[in-house]
């Protein structure tokens, strides 16, 4: 047999493989998460060492988050050998998915019939990438601290960085500068302008960018931010390369080499959060709040609710 046909056929079978989740016993219960508008992986209803096993007359039973039989639910794939699949994952799907075996084992001396029962529990969390916004601080030398003139580059500085992504609905927020003395190793006292600035990608017209997909738009606005950020420090790296080729005489105000620090910050939209305890498998995730919490705004956490009881998953109110 050709064995790039072999290695082939190994690669398709431990993909397809890796696309189903098999039950545990009813003691134990799978996190799944399953990204936002999207279809989950393959939930199987029998756990591994009895799917490798001859089983007679299987029945499968899916009950949903609400209590109810999923068999015939438009948003499901149901398969004729237990295997479930939720099409288009929005946030109310999030919840506890129980599938009860059922399925006979037959002597073979007596032909006796038994019947077995077996049940098994998945956790299904809908998720959202985070949202990207990229911290950054640069430096500039200046001939004194107190001069007019740092405020009036730091105005220009401004436009010229806002100008430079205004095409990517991506803007310039919370910049600030000061003035400090720093002393370097073999030298006096220079005066340098520390600016720092953040770029986000929700500049005036992102919502109707988002508007013109059918699915939610993190990818999409993660991705022009990214961007964003890229030409901002193509931008501070290239004034290295002007300051030394085509000025005679140094400006007083001037970049600072190797100082561009950039900072990735991520927040979640309301009703998602982060967790690195509960949610280890998908710690960089934004994942629904659970019951009993939520999250009103673009924090990263979600906030526990003292006041009531809240009873499903995405709360963006106490």
């Amino acid at each position: 047999m050709d064995l790039d046909f072999i290695v082939t056929f190994v690669f398709l079978s431990l993909f397809l493989f890796s696309c189903l989740f098999f039950g545990y016993d009813e003691s134990q219960r799978l996190n799944i998460y399953v990204k936002i508008y999207t279809s989950s992986p393959f939930l199987v209803c029998m756990d591994l060492a009895l799917s490798q096993r001859e089983v007679i007359d299987p029945n499968y039973l899916w009950i949903g988050p609400d209590g109810k039989n999923l068999k015939g639910k438009g948003y499901v794939n149901l398969t004729a050998t237990g295997k479930l699949m939720m099409k288009g994952f929005k946030t109310q799907m999030s919840g506890s998915y129980t599938c009860t075996l059922s399925y006979k084992t037959i002597q073979t001396d007596t032909q006796k019939e038994t019947n077995n029962f077996k049940t098994y529990k998945f956790m299904l969390y809908a998720y959202r990438e985070p949202d990207y916004t990229y911290q950054i601080s640069v430096r500039f030398t200046t001939k004194e601290c107190g001069i007019e003139a740092n405020g009036q580059f730091f105005e220009e500085l401004k436009k010229i960085l806002g100008d430079l992504i205004s095409d990517l609905t991506c803007q310039v927020i919370e910049p600030s500068y000061k003035c400090h003395f720093v002393k370097l190793p073999k030298h006096g006292l220079l005066d340098e302008l520390f600016v720092t600035f953040k770029v986000n990608p929700f500049a005036p017209g992102w919502e109707a960018l988002c508007s013109q997909f059918s699915y939610d738009c993190e990818d999409v606005t993660n991705s022009k931010v990214q961007k964003a950020r890229e030409l901002i420090e193509e931008f501070f790296h290239k004034q290295t390369y002007i300051l030394r080729h085509e000025f005679r005489n140094v400006p007083a105000i001037h970049y600072i080499d190797h100082s561009f620090e950039v900072t990735r910050i991520d927040s979640c939209r309301p009703g998602f959060g982060k967790n690195d305890i509960s949610h280890n498998d998908c710690a960089g995730c934004c994942v629904v709040c659970d019951r009993g919490m939520y999250s009103p705004n673009n924090e990263v956490i979600c906030r526990t609710c003292r006041n009531i009881r809240i009873k499903h998953y995405g709360a963006k109110s106490c």
